[in-house]
């Protein structure tokens, strides 16, 4: 079992099965908005594509940092590994 950071702001996972032709990755992010919240930004797709995108406005950094943490564990049972070294 992987260890999760503890309070995450940024992650890329991959879940690679060349048996089963699968290449994915899944890409999270925090940052702060204009208006003083924070936005969890959250890409994937296949490897070697631009995937897709999607935001999430959350109140502040804290609430997205652990929407962020809790959709991390959820990769993490479904296969996915980390891509590189988790910040």
């Amino acid at each position: 079992m992987e260890q999760i950071p503890l309070f995450p702001l940024e992650t890329r996972v991959t879940r690679i099965d060349a048996a089963r032709n699968t290449w994915r990755f899944y890409e999270m992010s925090v940052q702060h908005d204009l208006f003083g919240g924070a936005v969890l930004i959250r890409r994937w797709g296949r490897i070697g594509t631009a995937g897709r995108l999607r935001l999430d406005l959350h109140t502040n950094e804290g609430a997205a940092a652990n929407a962020l943490a809790c959709l991390l564990r959820r990769k993490i049972k479904r296969g996915y590994r980390w891509a590189s070294t988790p910040t």
